[in-house]
Formats: structure tokens, C-alpha cells, sequence
């Protein structure tokens, strides 16, 4: 990054629009791109680790939960979530995410190689707010084996 972008990236950044009454804790993103012209907008990122390609229960509880809801992500149209795939392969993870949430994940054309799948959803919006209700999430799988690998090769 040079610092000249119009966003800058935010680890644990919370999103004070969906914030709950007192005392309740804002949501807390795990990475957020916050634009600079309005730090009210956020990007976020979500990373979960997956123990294999089938536990997709708290990936799934994020995006219909946190996502669907607005809650996370109220003034974007888009957000993304990233697992970190202990065991088992990355292809077989984004096939079971697209049944689990009983949805396509399409292929993102700019990166056709990687393990990086998109699905579109309907949200929730809340009575009288102005959130997009069209939202895409991105679907990012890194593999355990395949860092482990990069490591080796860099060593």
C-alpha cells in the first residue's frame, strides 16, 4: 500500500451503527478497510478457522447472522469471509459453504486460480434504514497445508 489509497485497514474495527443500547459491545470486525472520507464505511473480513471442509457451522452463523442482517457491513453491498482450512482441500470447502448456504459460489474472474468464490444474497434491512439490501460475499479458503508448504519453499 503507499497510504495514498482512500481506505486504510483496521484490525478489530467496530461498527457503531448496529451498536445494541448500553452497555452491549458494538460488532467487532476481525479486518475492516475504513474509507477515509467516511470512517462510518467499512469493508469487513471475517476469518474463521475450519477444522475440515464440513464444519461450516459458525461460518454459516456469520453470514446469515452478522452479514444477512446488517449488522455487519449496513452502509456496503459487499463483505467477505475468510477460512482457515486445517485439513482437506479448498475446493471441496467452497463446494460444501455453497450447500451449506444453499447458494452458487460463483468464480471471481480476477482471480481464477485462487480458492476465492463469490455468492449473492438478499439482507434483512431493518425497518426505516437505508442499508443496501443486495450483498455479495466473498468467500476466501486458505489451505493449512498450503502455508506450511509456502514456508518450507521460503526457508
Amino acid at each position: 500500500m503507499t497510504g495514498d489509497e482512500p481506505y486504510y485497514i483496521q484490525h478489530g474495527a467496530f461498527e457503531r451503527e448496529t451498536m445494541a443500547l448500553p452497555p452491549a459491545q458494538p460488532p467487532q470486525y476481525d479486518l475492516a478497510f475504513v474509507l477515509r472520507a467516511d470512517e462510518r464505511i467499512m469493508w469487513p473480513l471475517e476469518a474463521k478457522v475450519l477444522e475440515t471442509p464440513g464444519t461450516l457451522s459458525e461460518y454459516k452463523s456469520e453470514i446469515r447472522e452478522q452479514y444477512l442482517t446488517c449488522r455487519y457491513a449496513p452502509f456496503t453491498t459487499s463483505g467477505a469471509m475468510l477460512g482457515y482450512l486445517l485439513t482437506g482441500s479448498a475446493a471441496d470447502a467452497l463446494i460444501k459453504i455453497g450447500a451449506k448456504l444453499n447458494t452458487t459460489l460463483d468464480q471471481v474472474a480476477d482471480f481464477p486460480e485462487k480458492p476465492h468464490r463469490a455468492s449473492m444474497h438478499k439482507r434483512n434491512v431493518p425497518a426505516g434504514k437505508p442499508y443496501p439490501i443486495d450483498f455479495k460475499c466473498h468467500h476466501m479458503i486458505l489451505e493449512y497445508l498450503s502455508l506450511r508448504r509456502h514456508k518450507r519453499r521460503s526457508e
